[in-house]
């Protein structure tokens, strides 16, 4: 177990630390040194990563527009895929930057190798779909996707209606209350998915270290059975 107090901590502040520099990196400034982690990364394949439950699809609408499933497979080789799913709205103002400069970094990180790349994708679904249209997502896109064509593929989604969203949101156990002035009252959560669609990892944004996410991921494509048997996080 790790002392989730301090190591949660010292990750928020990493990650406090870091946004404005990933805000620029994403915007045609020069990309930053890559921060340390703010705690110890184990190697890959040393440690197993147990399946916690089936991953839901749902309705949901692309960039475009677009009605698609949720863990829709259309490129080739998605199927033998992992993916993030990150769960976020536009109009935050705490913790779904943050959430998205780690998801950009952890695009940037899997970038320096093409062939993890291709095995991974990235999802951001927004749960605030009066005001995130596909118009929006897309260009919520433009200012954190990456231009790199060896970066893994990154997909922004919304869904056409609260009522399409509602199943989603209760079979990722993520709730969301509305607050004054458009707040949603919400907690990050993002999920680690194998290719034959398992929640493999749930993560808090204090452990949401993109060198941890793609250690993750590589212990999950070295685990040629997809299955676990250790103790998650």
């Amino acid at each position: 177990m790790r002392p989730a107090s301090l190591l949660g901590l010292a990750a928020l502040l990493a990650s406090v630390a870091s946004s404005a520099q990933d805000a620029l990196a994403h915007e045609g400034h020069a990309p930053r040194p890559e921060a340390a982690a703010a705690f110890p990364i184990p190697a890959p394949g040393s440690y197993r990563l147990p399946p916690i439950k089936r991953a839901a699809g749902g309705t949901v609408l692309d960039e475009a527009g677009k009605t698609v499933d949720l863990l829709r497979r259309d490129r080739p080789g998605d199927g033998r895929g992992v993916t993030v799913l990150a769960l976020i709205y536009t109009r935050c103002g705490d913790v779904c930057p943050l959430a998205s400069a780690d998801m950009a970094r952890l695009q940037d990180l899997a970038a320096k190798d093409p062939g993890l790349a291709r095995r991974m994708r990235l999802i951001t679904l927004s749960f605030d779909p009066e005001h995130d249209t596909p118009e929006v997502m897309r260009s919520f896109a433009a200012a954190w996707r990456s231009a790199d064509p060896a970066a893994p593929a990154w997909t922004f989604l919304t869904a056409p209606d609260r009522a399409a969203l509602a199943p989603i949101l209760a079979a990722y156990g993520q709730r969301v209350d509305a607050g004054p002035s458009g707040v949603l009252n919400h907690v990050f959560r993002a999920f680690l998915i194998d290719p034959e669609g398992r929640v493999r990892n749930i993560y808090s944004l204090d452990f949401f270290e993109p060198a941890l996410v793609l250690t993750d991921i590589r212990t999950l494509l070295l685990d040629g059975s997809g299955t676990g048997g250790g103790p998650g996080r």
